[in-house]
């Protein structure tokens, strides 16, 4: 994803101790419309997403507020890395929050691992408990694909990987979109297989591809 690809190249950016600001901060602010930004200590996570977003020809909220990403793109509940994660600060009512890029989480699930400003002072990759979430937003615009059946574990390539944007953007949990087709990619197929109605086959066949059709009026 083209948003994560330009957070990653700004790992590493972090304030700078005492009067002096660090420039590459304050074009975030200045690139986005922030003008009033006139230094590096001023909370900066919300507008460092959008300073991404920007550069990845995304929508964005253009408001420095973190929870203002909870009215931007299409919740979701199964997170891929590249999506938007919101968390809350000193408690769940508060005005205040914190925004990043959903990296992926520990073990235990007890751990977001988010990459984004202004944690630590820091563009760097940090871990969030998983009790301050309030929630993922999916801004990808790109447009989903019906893979050509048929497809079956084992399986390997760009059509998987069309299957498996699919299965994520209906919040059937395939694991990582990887264009392999194994356990996590047939799980999340029989899951769907089975609330569709269809025979849990955990094969993608030709009656699944014409449900993905009907839910995805747009494609061919």
């Amino acid at each position: 994803m083209k948003l994560l690809q330009i957070a990653i190249q700004e790992l590493g950016v972090k304030e700078r101790k005492g009067t002096k600001n660090n420039p590459e901060i304050l074009n975030y602010a200045k690139e986005t419309g922030f003008n009033w930004v006139k230094d590096d200590e001023t909370p900066w996570c919300s507008i460092f997403i959008n300073w991404c977003c920007l550069k990845a020809s995304l929508p964005r909220t253009n408001k420095a507020n973190a929870r203002s990403w909870l009215n931007l793109g299409k919740p979701v509940k199964t997170p891929v890395p590249g999506d938007i994660v919101i968390f809350w600060r000193e408690n769940p009512t508060s005005w205040k929050g914190h925004v990043g890029i959903f990296m992926g989480y520990s073990a235990d699930k007890s751990s977001i691992f988010t990459l984004g400003g202004n944690q630590r002072n820091t563009v760097s990759i940090q871990g969030y408990s998983s009790d301050t979430l309030l929630g993922f937003r999916r801004l990808s615009e790109d447009i989903l694909l019906i893979p050509k059946p048929e497809l079956t574990t084992g399986d390997r390539g760009e059509e998987v990987i069309k299957l498996q944007k699919i299965l994520h953007e209906l919040n059937f949990d395939c694991g990582a979109i990887d264009g392999v087709f194994g356990a996590k990619t047939t799980k999340a197929l029989v899951l769907f297989q089975k609330d569709s109605n269809l025979k849990n086959t955990g094969t993608y066949n030709q009656e699944t591809s014409e449900i993905f059709k009907s839910i995805f009026l747009n494609q061919a």
